[in-house]
């Protein structure tokens, strides 16, 4: 029986893995697929404007036939948005947060206004190859990112040696025995490998309906800073540099004092990078997101980088 109902690929994977990187890889790749893509931060995926035929708040069409559409009010919101378009398209694909389950949204997907119409086909995990630990996947939700695997990215091959990737993967295998390893640089992948593969759907429903109705709280915390004075780089450097461990992942614009450009921001693990931001309004917005960390004394480095006149 040939399958009409739209197949869903689900991206789950630690914070600062790379998934957003592989949603534009998607997008932007010469596939010949329509395919829709659901995003928590619609602002993160960088397409190139000669691809963008309209855009709003909520949703970009691309001249590709791709559709890239934000979760802003939830994924139930935006299923039942694009679904009202009345677009066709031939895979969906729905990105997850850095700390989410992925065993709920796969529940949703089981809901009877969206089992008629799509069937989730796999759930795809990107993985640091650099950062990955096992103690970052204690916490249930962030386990089960590995555990209902049925592919998983082994993400920045090109940052560690073989050695380490060695090892990294031994680890997956401990998480998960079934999984599809692929090694990849930027999440770079050939898109066959990852959409339509017919996955091991081994996530019963009653995982996802538990989840759903007795819900999960995990132990991650963010903290977000905002100011409206640039930062001096030198003392916001230092404080990036004495991060408490418990810090994973951070992102941002940056405002730095005595740089005329604005800046996107991004730390995973220790390492961190700096882009020159197009059309950023002129303020620093930061969020920093781990465990086991002080709210306060970080925000209050933070506060000590402003430079603010007399």
């Amino acid at each position: 029986m040939i399958e009409s109902r739209i197949l869903v690929t689900i991206i789950t994977g630690f914070l600062g893995s790379g998934k957003t990187t592989l949603l534009n890889h998607i997008l932007t790749a010469p596939h010949g697929h329509r395919v829709a893509v659901l995003i928590n931060e619609f602002g993160d995926v960088d397409i190139d404007g000669s691809l963008v035929v309209s855009a709003d708040r909520d949703l970009m069409e691309l001249n590709n036939g791709c559709i890239c559409c934000s979760m802003n009010d939830g994924l139930i919101v935006a299923l039942e948005r694009l679904l009202a378009r009345g677009v066709a398209f031939d895979f969906l694909v729905v990105e997850t947060t850095g700390i989410a389950d992925p065993v709920p949204v796969v529940a949703t997907f089981m809901r009877p206004e969206f089992a008629r119409r799509m069937r989730v086909d796999s759930i795809l995990s990107v993985a640091d190859a650099e950062h990955f630990a096992l103690e970052r996947f204690e916490d249930p939700a962030t386990r089960n990112q590995i555990r209902y695997a049925d592919v998983v990215l082994l993400n920045k091959c090109d940052l560690v040696d073989a050695a380490r990737l060695d090892a990294v993967e031994s680890l997956i295998r401990d998480g998960n025995a079934g999984a599809r390893i692929l090694r990849t640089e930027r999440s770079r992948v050939a898109l066959p490998l990852i959409l339509g593969i017919g996955g091991s759907q081994s996530l019963e429903i009653g995982d996802g309906q538990a989840l759903l109705e007795h819900g999960h709280r995990h132990a991650f915390r963010s903290v977000t800073f905002s100011s409206d004075a640039p930062l001096d780089p030198e003392r916001l450097q230092g404080v990036l540099e004495a991060l408490p461990e418990g810090v994973f992942r951070a992102k941002g614009f940056l405002d730095l004092a005595g740089v005329e450009p604005m800046y996107v921001f991004h730390l995973v693990g220790r390492r961190f990078t700096l882009e020159e931001a197009v059309d950023a309004e002129r303020c620093t917005r930061l969020v920093f997101i781990g465990t086991e960390f002080d709210r306060e004394p970080l925000l209050s480095q933070l506060r000590g980088c402003e430079v603010r006149g007399s």
